[in-house]
């Protein structure tokens, strides 16, 4: 029996199975109170599977009294970061509860309406050590701690992020959010479930798998100038399948700046720039000769450079070929192909800029040309070229806005 004076009885439970770790719950030394029965475990070989729990208490002749039962029970190992946290009492309140790690990140939760369950959310990691602490209430008023600890699994492979944008940049219109994997994503639909996108005015997009180690997020149409955009990787404690756990989540916060949308037509050797809506600039252009045809599709502007090199051996042209070239100060180069599509300023094809094509696939203009398009731009704005038979193929950049929107959202995993 449990005493009035207490109101509650906090205790341990062996709340789920833990399949496929080194240890069971029963391993972890769950910490019954009086009265308490110990569930048994056992595997079934299955990583990461689950059953219901055991009977947490037997019931106190008390009424005032109530039962707190914290899952995963108290001392349990090895337990699988997705699995439910909870803390549940059979008769009056929860009052808080807080779950942290070793290293003093904390998890949030969720009570429900009565306030008998609290329950984490995502973000429980591999490898790490909790303690779950609170307080609870029974019917006669009187506050009980909760307090217990577990510690999950290590994972074969950790699964973390690298995202463009950069956190706080400003960006164009047409940039697609990339995220790339540190390690391979088996369970695609588990950490597609756990990205988000949050923005300040109303925007439809679909996430896209570009392979298992990437995978990016473009609007229906550019994104409204203005736009401020938060990404949450959450991913922290997902499994990401084959070993794989997410090992930490991340917030990314950008901007989108003004629209520039700039159009190239090649067979009429222009290109004219609009800037929020309005014509700017017509620009006359040399493109790509024959042999070394410009291509045509939505490219995305990827890097700026100020002053580059060019050396014609990165595109395989090797010194000695007569379309050999190294030149050391090409100045406002644009980025917008990963193959070594530019736009830059071009003095030596002034001559033919607005009549002829001459270049090696780039489009050029002149410098004073150059340098103002050079500062209208952002990366992320996009460069639209019509008039050739050659087209952009997929991964040649970013490319995404070259696919339809709606089979674009079949790359999605959970379409």
């Amino acid at each position: 029996m449990v005493s009035r004076k207490h109101g509650l009885a906090v205790v341990g439970i062996a709340a789920m199975l833990l399949v496929g770790t080194a240890c069971s719950d029963t391993e972890g030394g769950g910490n019954a109170g009086p009265g308490a029965t110990q569930s048994s475990t056992q595997s079934n070989g299955s990583a990461g599977a689950s059953t219901t729990p055991g009977a947490s208490t037997t019931p106190s002749d008390d009424p005032a009294a109530a039962n707190v039962a914290v899952v995963p029970a108290k001392g349990a190992k090895g337990v699988a970061p997705d699995k439910p946290v909870t803390v549940t009492t059979s008769a009056g309140t929860i009052k808080s509860v807080t779950l942290k790690d070793d290293d003093g990140d904390t998890v949030d939760g969720t009570l429900n309406a009565e306030k008998t369950q609290w329950t984490a959310g995502p973000g429980v990691k591999p490898g790490a050590t909790y303690t779950v602490t609170g307080t609870a209430e029974g019917t006669d008023g009187a506050s009980v701690p909760i307090s217990s600890t577990f510690s999950t699994l290590k994972a074969t492979k950790n699964l973390k992020a690298s995202v463009v944008p950069l956190n706080g940049e400003t960006v164009g219109v047409a940039l697609p959010i990339q995220i790339y994997w540190n390690n391979p994503v088996t369970d695609r639909a588990a950490v597609e479930k756990r990205l988000e996108i949050k923005t300040s005015v109303p925007v439809e997009g679909s996430w896209h798998w570009v392979n298992s180690k990437q995978v990016n997020y473009r609007p229906k149409a550019y994104w409204p100038a203005g736009t401020k955009v938060t990404v949450l990787i959450k991913t922290a404690g997902v499994n990401a399948g084959n070993g794989t756990w997410g090992a930490a989540s991340r917030e990314i916060k950008f901007a989108i700046g003004k629209s520039v949308i700039s159009k190239v037509d090649v067979p009429k050797h222009t290109m004219t720039v609009t800037i929020n809506g309005k014509l700017a600039r017509t620009i006359p252009i040399t493109a790509g000769k024959s042999g070394f045809t410009t291509r045509s599709g939505v490219k995305v502007i990827m890097e700026k450079f100020a002053t580059k090199r060019m050396d014609a051996r990165t595109v395989g042209i090797k010194p000695g070929d007569p379309e050999y070239y190294d030149i050391h100060d090409v100045k406002w180069a644009q980025r917008v192909t990963s193959s070594g599509e530019f736009m830059h300023g071009a003095p030596w094809s002034s001559g033919s800029q607005g009549s002829a094509n001459v270049s090696h696939g780039c489009v050029g203009m002149s410098l004073a040309n150059g340098q103002w398009f050079f500062n209208q731009t952002l990366r992320g704005d996009p460069v639209i070229v019509t008039g050739t038979k050659r087209y952009m193929t997929a991964g040649n950049g970013w490319t995404d806005w070259n696919l339809p929107y709606e089979k674009y959202k079949q790359g999605s995993a959970l379409s």
